[in-house]
């Protein structure tokens, strides 16, 4: 992989360890963690902390405070999470740096995790400022990296903590990467790509590489509405990316046959979650419809155009999935490829929720818990927070 792993560092009892993990989860209206799925996957690096005596001193983002403390994004509800499932003690510290933080760490006892406040209350944090990067190192003797979904973050505890402490990746992102390698390397043919999500600026780029790796490549999401528009379609009062038509048409006579668009979709009469709904042909969408997800003739149309393949890689969701009335498209799609031969590579985000709602997380050889991390690293592309463990390293 080109990274040192946990087993490359020298910890032993008392060792304090800073873990960079991705407890980005959701909270309920009661303020309690709805979905720990992302807590669950952080716990075989932190138990191989414990279990060698050191102390796991926890850093993780949770929502966009931009810089500023919001009591409403806290963590201390999932240090409570983390406490439910961890056979050692968990302490929560409502500081992320500073002396309440400094001593919390330096009094936990040895086979103890200690959970730090939000990063991102701190400007600092995105902003990879060195004097917050060097308040964070100084807490702790190694340092590890276990949060593959921010992996494509240069902040201060990704890019920042590795160039100041003998580093290294945990088990999850260990993990990650040798799945993910897999896909990089040049997987099994025929390889598909179904590549959904909201924007094609944020996209463009990574679908003209993956145009180079693939067989076929599905799209769908609020961003096969400029795909649609590009090719003649009207999409009616959905909203399109007039600056990115150019390049999408560009994409759309590179691909040929190996590009498929939605034959069918699922338009609403506004952009409202309880709109009214039908079903209708991509060439059929009244000016005053909206695109919402799409269609089944598009499902069928996949599924006969994936029958033969040997590799799948799913990235993002093909409708507006948060909304009930149209999630069919992301989440027959999930059913669709359950149903495969193919070793089929979830890439995490909004896909991955849609596996794991639809209960067929174990029928995927592998479902990542970064979504834009994931799609730009079997692109090829370097990802800032693998890229300084590279560097830096295990010393």
């Amino acid at each position: 992989m080109g990274v040192p792993t946990l087993a490359d560092l020298p910890i032993t009892r008392g060792s304090r360890v800073l873990v960079r993990v991705d407890h980005n989860v959701p909270l309920g209206e009661n303020g309690q963690v709805g979905d720990d799925t992302r807590i669950v996957e952080s716990l075989p690096t932190l138990r191989a902390l414990v279990g060698r005596g050191a102390v796991a001193i926890v850093l993780s983002h949770l929502g966009r405070p931009q810089g500023v403390s919001d009591p409403a994004l806290s963590l201390a509800p999932v240090a409570a999470r983390l406490q439910q499932l961890m056979d050692a003690p968990v302490s929560f510290v409502p500081a992320t740096v500073g002396p309440d933080a400094d001593r919390a760490v330096a009094s936990a006892p040895p086979g103890s995790v200690v959970v730090l406040e939000n990063l991102r209350f701190h400007r600092g944090e995105t902003g990879n400022d060195p004097a917050f990067a060097d308040a964070l190192a100084r807490m702790g003797q190694f340092y590890v990296n276990d949060a593959f979904g921010t992996a494509h973050r240069a902040h201060a505890s990704t890019v920042g903590l590795p160039a100041r402490l003998p580093a290294a990746v945990g088990l999850l992102v260990e993990r990650e990467l040798h799945a993910l390698d897999d896909l990089r390397r040049g997987p099994p043919r025929p390889y598909w790509a179904i590549i959904g999500g909201a924007k094609v600026a944020d996209k463009i780029t990574l679908l003209q590489r993956l145009l180079g790796q693939v067989d076929g490549l599905a799209i769908g999401g609020g961003m096969a509405n400029t795909f649609l528009a590009a090719t003649g379609h009207s999409v009616g009062a959905s909203r399109i990316e007039a600056d990115q038509l150019e390049g999408a048409q560009a994409l759309v006579a590179a691909a040929g046959t190996r590009l498929v668009l939605p034959e069918d979709v699922v338009v609403a009469s506004a952009f409202a979650a309880d709109a009214a709904r039908r079903v209708v042909p991509v060439d059929a969408v009244a000016p005053d419809e909206w695109v919402m997800d799409v269609g089944p003739r598009t499902l069928e149309r996949w599924a006969r155009a994936l029958a033969a393949a040997a590799t799948v890689f799913w990235n993002g969701p093909l409708g507006v999935f948060e909304w009930p009335p149209f999630a069919e498209g992301t989440l027959g799609t999930a059913r669709l490829l359950a149903q495969l031969s193919a070793r089929v590579v979830v890439g995490g985000g909004d896909s991955g929720a849609a596996v794991a709602q639809a209960g067929l997380a174990r029928q995927f050889a592998h479902v990542s818990t970064g979504g834009g991390a994931a799609l730009a690293y079997v692109q090829g592309r370097e990802l800032p927070g693998l890229a300084a463990l590279a560097k830096g390293g295990a010393r």
